[in-house]
């Protein structure tokens, strides 16, 4: 299946109306998402989003936090979720155990609402999750060391990720035809720093293939999105459908990896070029500018022996990261540039 410069976005927008955040999706991408919407406050935020009904979290809304709990015996409420898992792995049901609700998204809900509204089929659908290294580096239990060190509660936190990206695509399934779900994962730009040396490159593939087989079972397409710099290939060994990488900073470093990327197109999989800046850059930017620059990225990875019409079939236009942070209008001008720099590739290509 050939995506041709199809446009998509990282989640995070920065609007406090679900409502206006969804038009804004849908008018502007090819393939629209569900806003997250952290205006709504601590639910919203990227990790505390998908907590729910994970086994020892415990969210301090006075200090605005989330950590685990592991002082505490959780024999039974992780034998509580295994069970639930298992039975959900076999059969692919009673995957309401770790659903979203709308106390926690506000955006999936009115999404879901104007899809059924609207009664029509869309070609293409994107939904997210926080990635599991992200997850579990971030977060820390209650003397404050990061879960991911902790494998009893690493497993939980990779299995639970697992099944809100087969729930999102369950819930989305009846209004499109083509879904992708992005494992979000800009820890990866720290990747092999000293601050990590002890998260080996094996675990993580390990741990990102278990999240991406889950979308798979669902029939999705599986995308990682990492806004700096990092070991693209171990995405691609990872078994990723779609690599979204900051193409409007680091738009070099894909082409480091000539063979993983050439094998990856090759096997009928994407890259997502996120061109269009997510900064205050956005306001020197034109779609000219932005094209120039797309097409620099696009010969230079030519340039290492892998065919232009190849990667240009292959193409997925995004911004480089989330709007969330932004001001309004800053977000706005990148939807907006989204739209505009995707119709002109098109053209220009005939597409």
């Amino acid at each position: 299946m050939k995506t041709n410069f199809l446009s998509t976005a990282i989640g995070s927008m920065p609007f406090d109306d679900a409502d206006y955040a969804v038009n804004v999706s849908l008018d502007s991408l090819d393939a629209p998402i569900w806003p997250q919407l952290s205006a709504y406050g601590l639910f919203e935020q990227m990790e505390i989003q998908y907590s729910e009904n994970i086994p020892c979290v415990v969210i301090d809304e006075e200090k605005g936090r989330m950590y685990f709990k592991t002082d505490e015996d959780y024999s039974e409420s992780f034998g509580e979720f295994y069970m639930n898992w298992e039975e959900a792995s076999e059969a692919g049901s009673n995957l309401d155990f770790m659903a979203i609700s709308e106390d926690y998204s506000k955006g999936l809900y009115a999404l879901l609402n104007k899809l059924k509204s609207d009664g029509k089929k869309l070609p293409w659908l994107k939904v997210q999750t926080t990635g599991p290294c992200s997850f579990a580096l971030t977060i820390v239990d209650q003397d404050k060391r990061a879960i991911y060190y902790n494998e009893e509660f690493r497993d939980i936190i990779v299995k639970a990720l697992g099944m809100k990206c087969r729930w999102q695509i369950q819930k989305f399934k009846p209004f499109c035809e083509n879904i992708i779900c992005f494992i979000d994962e800009p820890i990866l730009s720290a990747f092999g720093s000293s601050t990590y040396v002890s998260v080996s490159r094996g675990e993580v593939v390990g741990i990102l293939s278990e999240v991406i087989e889950e979308v798979h079972k669902e029939g999705g397409l599986a995308g990682i999105h990492c806004c700096g710099n990092t070991e693209w290939s171990i995405l691609i060994d990872a078994g990723v459908d779609i690599v979204n990488f900051d193409a409007f900073g680091f738009g070099e470093t894909i082409a480091m990896y000539p063979e993983h990327v050439k094998k990856h197109l090759e096997d009928g999989k994407y890259l997502a070029w996120g061109i269009v800046p997510t900064s205050a850059a956005i306001r020197e930017q034109t779609v000219e500018s932005l094209e120039k620059k797309l097409e620099e990225g696009i010969d230079n990875l030519a340039s290492k022996g892998i065919d232009k019409n190849l990667i240009i079939s292959r193409a997925i236009i995004t911004p480089s990261c989330g709007t969330g942070s932004l001001e309004v209008a800053d977000g706005e001008a990148v939807f907006k540039m989204v739209k505009d720099l995707t119709k002109r590739m098109k053209e220009k290509y005939g597409v």
